[in-house]
């Protein structure tokens, strides 16, 4: 399940085309964050400024293009860049809101991708192993600071903020990033 690319082997796609392909895939993602992965593909368009054939024209069928919004984001959370200037607490704390904001998008991954479960566990697997060396490594630029604690595990983190955003779905009123927020607060050091 990939973007529909018709450019010849060998080639390159045009820098268009590329950059067409990624204001669609963040329009998405903004969409499927607020709405859920079943949002319609006008309101997509709406968000991208494009007309709904150019959707399908990039992504053929709704789990192709959860699916390419889901590896987009992946993408980004593996490449993490600190704004100038912050600290790595606040380094952290943008990273995990991020990739809660993710994880609303990946909860509805399995139902786009209703009859291919393997396919949903193979990419569950893959946002496991790309995201959780860059967790560690903002866990470890923040202990190091001395003001965080230095005993949390990437993994056990990446749970919790998993745990933490799954009341997001059935809750109307429930706050995924003030309970997040909460979590983080637990990671500073009281011994000092």
């Amino acid at each position: 399940m990939t973007t529909a690319d018709t450019t010849p082997p060998g080639r390159r796609r045009r820098s268009d085309a590329r950059r067409n392909e990624q204001t669609l895939l963040d329009a998405a993602a903004t969409v499927f964050v607020r709405a859920g992965v079943e949002a319609p593909v006008r309101d997509i368009a709406a968000e991208a400024g494009v007309g709904i054939g150019t959707i399908y024209r990039h992504f053929p069928t709704r789990a192709d293009l959860v699916v390419a919004v889901f590896r987009h984001q992946v993408d980004a959370l593996a490449a993490p860049t600190a704004e100038a200037g912050e600290s790595p607490e606040d380094a952290l704390r943008s990273w995990v809101h991020r990739f809660a904001d993710f994880l609303v998008t990946k909860h509805g991954l399995a139902e786009a991708l209703r009859s291919d479960q393997a396919g949903f566990e193979s990419l569950h697997s893959e946002f496991v192993e790309r995201l959780l060396p860059v967790l560690d490594q903002l866990l470890k630029a923040a202990a190091a600071t001395g003001r965080t604690r230095d005993d949390v595990r990437a993994f056990d983190l990446m749970l919790g903020v998993g745990n933490l955003c799954i009341g997001a779905d059935t809750f109307p009123d429930y706050r995924a990033r003030h309970m997040i927020d909460l979590l983080l607060a637990g990671l500073a050091r009281t011994d000092s």
